[in-house]
């Protein structure tokens, strides 16, 4: 049986800076995901669930060599910390479409629909351009959100709001394989 550990793999210890939950990435007094401001409102609610996933993504990459932020999940997978972030990169570029500007994928052809994930290569220019990327993209959502004052305004395909929950939904959905992509890297853990 595979136990899913490279040939050249040490044995990892799971670990946390936390000292008062085991399971978490940091005191909750540490975490910067906690802001103690209450969420006012739909938008607000909406807009605050974005920051927190977002911001999830960069503490779960945060450290690491751009070796580590390619290494793979377990064959044949190619989910990686890096290819996390150029996928992301290109699902917050959805938001250009919809505002309706030419914006051609960042990583993905039609030679290679997975280009975001094969790309992801333990090159540190690629890491720095998947952040860079990255980051434009979500600036550019933002500017995008806040020119609705109504989120039930249709942008295309659906209301603001529709598309907001479902680029929520894929953050956590990724936030999740980025818990356990850290711990296989390095054995940190975290909620």
């Amino acid at each position: 049986m595979d136990s899913g550990k490279r040939d050249n793999e040490a044995a990892v210890t799971r670990w946390t800076p936390s000292t008062i939950y085991p399971d978490m990435w940091v005191d909750p007094d540490d975490d910067p995901r906690e802001t103690k401001v209450e969420t006012v409102g739909e938008r607000g609610t909406l807009l605050e669930s974005l920051r927190h996933f977002r911001l999830t993504i960069e503490m779960k990459c945060a450290g690491l060599n751009a070796e580590q932020m390619a290494w793979r999940s377990v064959p044949p997978s190619t989910m990686s910390l890096l290819g996390l972030v150029r996928h992301m990169a290109e699902d917050e570029r959805h938001f250009r479409r919809m505002a309706g500007e030419d914006s051609p994928r960042i990583y993905r052809t039609p030679e290679d629909r997975d280009g975001d994930w094969n790309g992801a290569v333990a090159d540190p220019a690629v890491v720095e351009d998947a952040w860079r990327q990255w980051r434009a993209e979500s600036q550019v959502s933002d500017r995008f959100i806040a020119d609705f004052a109504d989120l039930g305004t249709r942008t295309g395909e659906a209301p603001l709001r529709e598309i907001l929950v479902a680029q929520i939904t894929e953050y956590a959905r990724h936030c999740g394989h980025a818990d356990l992509l850290r711990e296989r890297i390095d054995g940190r853990v975290g909620q």
